[in-house]
């Protein structure tokens, strides 16, 4: 069975590749080798290119498509644009327009894909779930509950005051998160926006057409292999860049955001499972780490965990388009036999242990703070 991985010379990728190659798949490889990630078009030593067909091509390309599609079996289309500039229409194409050439070149060439993975991002939810504590108790079966709210993006005014909770909409008190499951969706950025788009695509298409898709929501993967080039966004090689050269981890807002982070060999453990399991087809999973964590308590045990006495620093200023916070619940994927298993300070460990063996290793967080503040995407409390 040959199967094709886009974006396999990447971060989730070459680990879905190594995992592919393990249980005895043939692999094809379609990346084009951008830059922030890659860098001269170098294909990484990681890559297995003595075992895995490479292809070097770009996504938005038919041609390559055509070419890429020719003998496989089932299809993880990972290749994808993320980062927090304003470039949207990239967005919209790397992440939707591939994924509709995709299912346009199995149609038209009547090819025999038996299966597609697609992988989305649990920002497809923007600000999730969460519950008011304030507002009057709503009856429900079996007795009173809290209002549910799904609610919108927090108005820029109130983050320039520095007001970061998520506010009810009705009686204006600061609401309470809770865990995310796979049932409303509300992207709020360019590239939520974009995945859900391509979520879309694949599965209306998919269904159409009867190739079994299965759409895989991410929280945020963090392992080895995690480009230290694109200081963008990826909270831990972020801080990682900064406190292995000696400055403090920044925090954005007041560093209590809960984020929900999953280690790589998790993901590629959900990846498989799906591809092997027909009860996955046509449905959508989130992927994430069952934990809720704080961005400056993950800021520690990252410099905990480099040896390093560096406090966290929370200099009043915030990423436009960013969430408060959001962590997924994972019962859908549990159901089929899966669970998280890798505890974060061994995710923190290992890629400390990656990036301090990289040769070509530096801090770029700093470049990239710049940029995002000259584009306005990074923005300072009580600026006008």
């Amino acid at each position: 069975m040959r199967i094709l991985v886009t974006g396999g010379a990447g971060f989730i990728g070459s680990h879905t590749v190594d995992a592919l190659l393990a249980r005895g798949y043939d692999v094809r490889i379609l990346d084009a080798l951008r830059p922030p990630v890659h860098e001269d078009l170098r294909l990484p030593v990681y890559v297995p290119a003595d075992t895995a067909d490479v292809i070097l091509h770009d996504v938005r390309d038919r041609a390559a498509w055509e070419g890429a599609l020719r003998g496989v079996d089932a299809v993880f289309h990972l290749a994808a644009y993320q980062d927090y500039l304003p470039d949207f229409s990239t967005f919209a194409h790397v992440n939707a327009v591939s994924t509709a050439l995709l299912y346009e070149v199995i149609v038209a060439n009547r090819l025999p894909v038996r299966k597609v993975i697609v992988a989305s991002s649990q920002a497809v939810y923007g600000e999730g779930r969460y519950v008011c504590r304030g507002c009057p108790a709503s009856v429900a079966v079996g007795g009173p509950r809290d209002p549910v709210r799904f609610p919108p993006p927090r108005e820029d005014a109130q983050l320039k005051a520095g007001q970061w909770e998520v506010l009810c909409p009705e009686c204006g008190t600061a609401m309470e998160p809770q865990w995310t499951d796979e049932g409303v969706t509300d992207p709020h950025n360019a590239y939520a926006i974009s995945k859900y788009s391509q979520e879309l695509i694949a599965l209306r298409l998919g269904r159409r057409y009867d190739i079994p898709t299965v759409c895989l929501r991410y929280s945020i993967v963090q392992g080895p292999r995690q480009s230290f080039r694109n200081a963008y966004s990826g909270v831990l090689r972020i801080f990682a860049q900064r406190v292995l050269t000696d400055r403090p981890a920044v925090c954005y807002e007041d560093g209590r955001q809960l984020r929900d982070y999953v280690a790589v060999q998790d993901v590629t453990r959900a990846n498989l499972l799906v591809l092997e399991d027909s009860r996955a087809d046509f449905q959508v999973f989130n992927v994430g780490g069952n934990r809720r964590v704080s961005v400056v308590e993950y800021a520690r045990l990252i410099s905990e965990r480099a040896g390093r006495a560096i406090d966290p620093q929370i200099p009043g200023v915030y990423r436009f388009g960013d969430t408060r916070h959001i962590f997924s619940d994972v019962s859908r994927l549990r159901s089929l036999g899966w669970e998280p298993t890798v505890p974060l300070a061994q995710v923190v460990d290992e890629y400390l242990e990656w990036i301090r063996a990289e040769p070509e290793f530096q801090d770029h967080s700093t470049g990239a703070d710049e940029r995002m503040e000259e584009l306005g995407v990074l923005r300072k409390v009580g600026a006008r």
